[in-house]
């Protein structure tokens, strides 16, 4: 069946990296990712800001264009982004916009909320479960299924609130991930959007073919592409 891989980097030297508390990744290009996941059927996917990005988007317009169609951008914003900025960016294909919390970021609902009402765009968080801020945005996506066993009561009660969650970056938090997507699926099967977290900056332990095999199997294969291309708005 048909992926979409709602969750995956590329680090691109030609454009400026920022480091985070003294870490900038390695490269990883467009054609490294499309090598690691060959034999996959990754025919979307979601090319996602990450801390070492800062709020520049030239890396993102270019890596979508190296990837082509059903590929969506995920961008990381100054707070004085114009709508001007804004509408020609969802034009090449961004989608959502990213807040790093995990990675010393904060929310700007400001932003969130101007994002959603020009271009329909949601708002993703990297944020450990325990801290999910208290907020009313109209789609919210949380990375990583939100990290900490000890926040899962927090992220399910999210999810019921229409909520998603990525089925991402296993070895990043300490839950007993078969458990978590389970507890997740069964309050909202359409929650979970699948995602390889490629090429794995940080994790202890980088995205094995076998991670996809687990998601299919607790949460059906809607949870490959269905979910997920609704969420990003890209057709079958």
């Amino acid at each position: 069946m048909a992926v979409f891989d709602a969750h995956l980097h590329v680090v691109d030297p030609r454009f400026p990296l920022v480091a985070n508390d003294g870490f900038v990744p390695a490269p990883f290009s467009v054609d490294d990712y499309r090598a690691r996941v060959a034999g996959l059927d990754v025919r979307g996917g979601a090319v996602v800001a990450g801390s070492f990005h800062g709020t520049d988007p030239r890396w993102l317009l270019d890596a979508l264009a190296r990837l082509g169609e059903g590929f969506v951008g995920v961008a990381q914003l100054p707070a004085d982004a114009g709508d001007e900025e804004i509408l020609a960016l969802d034009r090449a294909g961004v989608r959502a916009l990213r807040f790093t919390l995990r990675r010393g970021g904060r929310l700007d609902e400001r932003l969130a909320r101007r994002a959603w009402e020009l271009a329909g765009w949601h708002t993703e968080l990297y944020v450990d479960a325990r801290e999910l801020p208290d907020v009313a945005l109209p789609a919210v996506v949380v990375d990583h299924l939100g990290l900490s066993r000890a926040g899962l009561p927090a992220l399910l009660a999210a999810v019921e609130r229409g909520w998603r969650v990525k089925a991402t970056g296993f070895s990043r938090g300490d839950l007993d991930v078969p458990a978590a997507l389970r507890a997740i699926a069964a309050v909202d099967p359409g929650a979970l959007l699948f995602g390889t977290d490629l090429p794995g900056t940080r994790a202890p332990e980088p995205f094995r073919d076998a991670d996809l095999d687990l998601v299919r199997d607790i949460a059906g294969e809607r949870a490959l592409w269905d979910n997920a291309a609704a969420v990003y708005r890209v057709g079958s």
